[in-house]
């Protein structure tokens, strides 16, 4: 007998995965543009709209209501 696992609601959403799919999406865009070999940990934060001089990275995923 074959097993068919349950499907899953067609409205749930990981909303992190989707902001992290996004991120990516941005970073390949910003690399496939760039003329030089790598992306400079300054220009990845401009892409990624997250400030550098803090310390650490910023959280760019907004917290889950």
């Amino acid at each position: 007998m074959l097993y068919v696992a349950g499907q899953r609601p067609t409205t749930v959403q990981d909303h992190i995965a989707l902001v992290e799919i996004d991120l990516t999406g941005e970073l390949m865009i910003a690399a496939a543009a760039a003329s030089e070999d790598r992306l400079s940990p300054d220009r990845i934060d401009e892409v990624l709209d997250v400030d550098g001089e803090a310390g650490g990275r910023g959280c760019p995923v907004p917290p889950s209501p």
